[in-house]
């Protein structure tokens, strides 16, 4: 136990304000929908699935924009403008229309841009997503160790959201009751941020129920040398896929970005949790025809729970309960690990002053010269 107590306590005062710095950015993003319907005028009328008006936004798109278009993901009911990429770091919002409501040209430009740089990215890009993954992954090993920490002191548990006495010893308490209150969330935080960013683990942990070739292999792009998408037939795109599933919505499209790619059109079908679907299609730009395609539903079955890292993660499903209690868990993390790192760091109890011996043997000398 005084094993587990120590690696607890040094790892968390080593990486804890990484977590707490995932947790803060994390809790500000599940609200990053009501952040741009407050704070871009014109937000919230672009909500749509019809496939011609898509298709029509599209083309008005396109023939607007001075640099090439990388994706669009198109609104939904949780954030309703129209999300447009035109370079690693840039991008606008459109409404229904095609009419741009703001625009940004580096990541922070905007709020939610910036905390989703360092959220994802910790500002180091792909190496701070690995170091975040791994964070995350210690993470779990947090929660795991200081729920079998907490089982001796059951008995003392009291719920604080704030410690009662800035000392260390009342910081411990505090960090023990409220870390064991909300252990389950925060293992599902940590675990699907570490599907999401470390592949390897992801596939290891699922290779009981796929095997990580055959997850692999099902995350492939069909073999096919397209044709150029600068003329394509939006009209015709747009109703091909919707043809081909009637009964999902199209969410996003992906452009090529080098020669010979197809166009990627991302669909939802209603039994899927992504937000954005992970029913894939692609067309050949030239001819706007359909060279292949993904359900969803029938993916491997690793890589279909794979799938639902990401809504659980982001609570793009469970409505706006679930929102809360993702809130209230990112809130707790931020907290807890801040006054991990404080307490481990900076207030450690003072020892005691060592006594001068020397001085000592001086007074009792003169003392004895006195007498």
């Amino acid at each position: 136990m005084k094993a587990i107590a120590w690696i607890h306590r040094w790892a968390g005062g080593i990486i804890g304000l990484i977590l707490a710095i995932l947790g803060l950015t994390g809790t500000l993003l599940l609200w990053k929908g009501a952040w741009i319907a407050l704070s871009v005028p014109g937000a919230g009328n672009a909500v749509t699935a019809a496939p011609a008006e898509l298709a029509d936004v599209t083309q008005k798109i396109v023939d607007g924009s001075d640099d090439p278009i990388r994706y669009i993901r198109f609104a939904d009911n949780d954030v309703n403008v129209h999300i447009v990429s035109n370079g690693p770091k840039s991008g606008f919002y459109t409404d229904s229309s095609g009419t741009v409501l703001a625009a940004w040209d580096n990541v922070w430009g905007r709020v939610e841009t910036a905390l989703f740089e360092i959220h994802h990215y910790l500002l180091l890009g792909e190496t701070g997503t690995t170091i975040s993954g791994l964070a995350a992954l210690i993470g779990l090993g947090f929660v795991i160790t200081g729920v079998i920490l907490w089982w001796p002191t059951r008995k003392t548990f009291k719920l604080r959201l704030w410690p009662a006495r800035m000392t260390r010893p009342s910081i411990i308490r505090q960090h023990r009751d409220l870390g064991v209150i909300l252990a389950p969330l925060l293992f599902l935080g940590m675990l699907t941020g570490v599907a999401m960013t470390l592949r390897p683990v992801a596939n290891f942990l699922l290779s009981p129920i796929s095997s990580p070739a055959e997850m692999e292999a099902a995350r492939e792009k069909p073999e096919f040398n397209a044709g150029s998408a600068e003329n394509a037939d939006w009209q015709t795109i747009m109703a091909k896929a919707q043809a081909r599933y009637p009964d999902a919505i199209i969410r996003l499209i992906s452009f090529p970005r080098a020669e010979g790619d197809p166009i990627t059109i991302r669909m939802k079908q209603p039994a899927e949790w992504h937000n954005n679907g992970r029913t894939m299609l692609w067309f050949d730009g030239a001819n706007g025809s359909l060279v292949g395609d993904s359900d969803a539903l029938k993916l491997p079955q690793g890589l279909q729970i794979y799938n639902f890292s990401y809504p659980l993660h982001a609570a793009k499903v469970g409505g706006i309960i679930y929102i809360i209690l993702q809130t209230l868990t990112g809130l707790a993390l931020t907290l807890l690990g801040t006054l991990a790192v404080w307490s481990f760091w900076f207030r450690r109890k003072k020892k005691p002053a060592k006594r001068n011996m020397i001085s000592d043997e001086i007074t009792i000398s003169a003392h004895s010269s006195i007498s």
